[in-house]
């Protein structure tokens, strides 16, 4: 993995006088990254439970930073630029993570971010992002598959955490998951009925304007997600 970028991703959770500030880092910090040293991808994002990707799975309290990387020097130097420093001066809580591609198909608002891997072993615990933009006329129908799938999913075998993620609270969609090993991860999305029903649900009904599905390796973690690391 040594050619592959580093990717990172930090959660913030808020209190709730610390919603507004959030919502006004995620219309104001576009611009800081985008003047960002060796970044080449990145996405603020709202979380929540995932249950349903509608609005009422939102999580005001909880946000988030995905974000492509040259190298780890330009993770590091952003780890302690303005918009982290921002985020900390009034989140309650901060988990982060390093993570290398392992595998990765499909786009991101028409971007390949995680590159072309080659498809790499690796032994230890495995993160999965899923992203989609959903086509409008088929969203309802989508939104009535998730609920099994996402209630299967948070009883599965090595599962550590898993959240919605979206650029939008409705449309753009995805989750991050993060499993104990690679076999966990295939056990849910090759085993498990409730997950294979809605995959040949969405090839032949076509749900998805664009579609992104990324394996990567969890290189470390720092801080805690709901009074804890969910990897320690």
């Amino acid at each position: 993995m040594p050619d592959s970028p580093l990717v990172t991703l930090h959660l913030w959770s808020v209190s709730g006088t610390g919603v507004p500030r959030a919502v006004g880092h995620m219309a104001t910090d576009r611009l800081r990254l985008r003047r960002t040293p060796g970044l080449r991808f990145a996405k603020l994002l709202g979380t929540g439970s995932g249950r349903t990707f509608t609005v009422r799975d939102a999580d005001p309290h909880r946000w988030g930073l995905l974000a492509v990387w040259d190298d780890e020097a330009a993770a590091d130097a952003a780890d302690s630029g303005p918009v982290a420093a921002g985020w900390r001066g009034f989140a309650d809580e901060e988990w982060s993570a390093r993570l290398r591609p392992l595998t990765a198909r499909g786009l991101w608002s028409r971007r390949e971010p995680f590159g072309r891997p080659t498809p790499t072993r690796w032994e230890g615990p495995v993160a999965a992002v899923t992203r989609a933009r959903l086509v409008t006329r088929k969203a309802v129908r989508f939104w009535s598959a998730v609920p099994p799938v996402s209630a299967d999913l948070h009883r599965s075998p090595g599962l550590r955490m898993a959240l919605g993620i979206g650029e939008a609270p409705l449309g753009l969609q995805g989750t991050f998951s993060v499993w104990e090993s690679g076999a966990a991860l295939n056990a849910f999305a090759y085993d498990r009925a409730p997950h294979a029903a809605v995959v040949e649900r969405t090839a032949r009904e076509g749900w998805y304007a664009e579609e992104l599905f990324a394996r990567l390796a969890v290189l470390s973690t720092t801080g805690r997600l709901g009074g804890r690391d969910p990897l320690a």
